[in-house]
């Protein structure tokens, strides 16, 4: 549903809801596809992030986190282990347990994901927007900012 401009008294806030939810999802999706020249699924991708943002983690904490179970994570934990992407030491507080961290490799593989990502959205922003719309946008970003808390 496409609200006009000075139409009426404007969408309602659940029609604007849908469609920010509908829009943030392929944008999404095609901020996926834009790096998936790296060999990491998007689980993967986003434990590393994890890592790389809030430091070491057990499995059990990393599985909470990302909402699935120990056995998942551990499976995901290990291909990232064995590309050399994540490093495990023992948990300081109970040697029984063990952390994870993410490798030089780890943060170099998140860095070419992340820049690849950057890549395509500057360059279709750059391609399909004019210095008005960009504007207009960078306003919606602070506005979508204020939404989610950042």
């Amino acid at each position: 549903m496409t609200h006009v401009p000075g139409a009426g008294a404007g969408p309602t806030a659940e029609e604007v809801a849908d469609q920010l939810a509908s829009v943030v999802g392929r944008l999404l999706r095609r901020l996926r596809s834009s790096s998936s020249e790296s060999l990491l699924t998007p689980t993967q991708r986003s434990v590393l992030a994890r890592l790389d943002d809030a430091g070491a983690a057990t499995t059990a904490d990393l599985a909470r986190a990302e909402c699935v179970r120990p056995q998942s994570m551990r499976l995901t934990l290990g291909a990232l282990e064995a590309q050399g992407l994540v490093g495990r030491a023992p948990d300081p507080a109970d040697g029984r347990k063990s952390v994870m961290t993410v490798t030089d490799a780890g943060r170099a593989t998140l860095a070419r994901v992340r820049a690849a990502k950057r890549n395509w959205l500057a360059e279709a922003v750059a391609a399909e927007l004019d210095g008005h719309e960009r504007r207009t946008v960078a306003e919606a970003v602070a506005l979508i900012e204020r939404l989610v808390g950042s």
